[in-house]
Formats: C-alpha cells, structure tokens, sequence
C-alpha cells in the first residue's frame, strides 16, 4: 500500500511539475533557507518550506519498523531548476547518508520505497533526518529535533482544586525556569494566577509547595534548586497575588519523586514540575 501511494504521489507531483515547467522557479521561495545541519544538491531550489516548532513525522527503522518522533520540525522540499542535470534517486540519498554519518550519526534504513532514515546525537540532542528521493525532480528533507512540547495551556483553578480533593496533590507544569535557575519567568503569570484564583476561592485551603527536577545533575545540586523554586513559587503567590504567607510552605525534593522515566527527554520534562500538596 506505501508503494502504490508512492506512486499515486509521483504521478500527482509529476503532473504539477510539467504545470509549473513555464513558470519554473529560479530562486527560493520567499523566507525559505537550507537547514543548518545540511546543504542541497546541486542544481536545486527550495520550492517549499515549513518550519514547526512544534510537530510530529514517521521515520522507519530496522525491519521497516515505524518510529514516530515529535519535536521541532524542518521540511523542505527541492525542486531542479530548468536545465539543470537530474540526479539520480541512489546519488541524493548516498550524499545524504555519507555526509550524516562523518558527523557521527546512524543509518537506519536506507532507500526504503525512495527514503533514507538517520539519527543523530549532537550535544546532547536527538536530530532524526528523512530524504525522500522518490521523485528525483522534486526530493523532500524532513529534519526533527526530538523534544518535548512546552506546555502553553495550563490547568485552571477547578482543576487543581479537584486534582488536590481527589488525590491529596496537583501537578503544575505551567511555571517555567531557566536551567539551573529559580527565577520564575514571565511566562508563568498565567499558572501563578490560577494557583492564587484556587487560594482565593478556598480560604481555609493550606498548600506545601513542593519543587521537583529531573536528574540531570548532581542530586545534592538539585535538591537545593527544586527548593530554590518552590520558594520562588511562594513569594510570587504572596509578593504579587496577595496571598497570606501563612497559607504556604516551601519544600523541595530534587529528583526523588520521579513520575516518569529520566531516560526519555518527555518523561524528564514530566518530571521538572512544581506540585501543590495539601498537609
């Protein structure tokens, strides 16, 4: 079934290709730009681009097996330009695989149905890459960071009031820091105010502020800046919201209490949260 889309695909792009061969590019396209990690082939300009920062796309690994990966997303699509010497499909996915795996990175799997699969540990980060020559004409780079998505939308007051009546905790993902720093960034405003929304409507309510990290790092390091944080948490709840100090108190615990796994970089960005505890 991938094959015969492949096929419908090529015939689609084929078709469009002899359309546009009048008004054929000879520049990129407005706003478009090569990926850093990666140069063209000869002859090429960019005829689309996006850039996601955040997105998903199917990469294939050993035995075709299909490996999803979120993150901020690359895709461009060349196109030859009118006269310029047509390579062949083999010639662009070799360029490719030779000039990723000389900076380190692993072949996955190579010209399966017209693509090329890598991956890439570069400081620290995963990039995965996927070249698709299927039509020579007009070949395809996708290229993900793999990360985490940042948590724009945060829970609300009712939210956390019903996370705390149910389980006795609720986890808050919307309150940002800076690696190895506790300043609170202005981001956070909008968690911070649904924190003080669930503390003026419940008087009576007396939460722990508990800061939590993954474990990257030294664990005594660690347990220090969780509570670095939490602190921070408490003076702008009480500095800025109007919150009685009484009401609150500090405690970090560093990575022990982990509610993902550290290995992965989404569960580490599950576990770098702040809580609100009822005592």
């Amino acid at each position: 079934m991938r094959t015969v889309g492949r096929i419908l695909l090529s015939i689609a792009l084929l078709s469009v290709g002899m359309a546009a061969n009048v008004r054929a590019q000879e520049a990129d396209v407005e706003g478009s730009k090569d990926h850093p990690l990666l140069t063209r082939m000869p002859g090429y300009v960019i005829s689309r681009y996006e850039d996601k920062e955040f997105d998903s796309h199917t990469f294939y690994g050993k035995n075709q097996q299909e490996l999803p990966v979120e993150g901020h997303c690359t895709a461009i699509r060349y196109s030859l330009k009118p006269g310029a010497k047509e390579p062949s499909r083999l010639q662009i996915l070799r360029n490719y695989e030779t000039a990723l795996t000389r900076i380190g990175a692993t072949l996955l799997l190579s010209d399966y149905d017209g693509s090329s699969f890598l991956k890439l540990v570069k400081d620290g980060k995963e990039i995965w890459v996927h070249v698709d020559a299927y039509v020579t004409s007009e070949y395809g780079l996708f290229v993900l960071e793999k990360q985490a998505m940042a948590q724009d939308v945060v829970a609300d007051a009712a939210a956390f009031s019903n996370d705390i009546k149910a389980n006795g905790h609720a986890a808050v993902y919307g309150i940002h820091f800076d690696t190895g720093r506790s300043e609170i960034k202005p981001e956070s405003e909008a968690a911070l105010a649904q924190i003080a929304r669930l503390l003026q409507g419940e008087a009576g309510l007396q939460l722990n502020v508990v800061g939590h990290t993954d474990n990257v790092g030294a664990a005594d390091a660690n347990m220090k800046l969780s509570l670095a944080r939490a602190q921070a948490v408490v003076q702008a709840l009480t500095g800025k919201h109007g919150i009685a100090a009484a009401r609150l108190k500090a405690y970090g615990v560093g990575s022990l209490a982990p509610v993902a796994n550290n290995e992965t970089e989404e569960g580490r960005a599950k576990n770098r949260r702040v809580e609100l505890v009822k005592p």
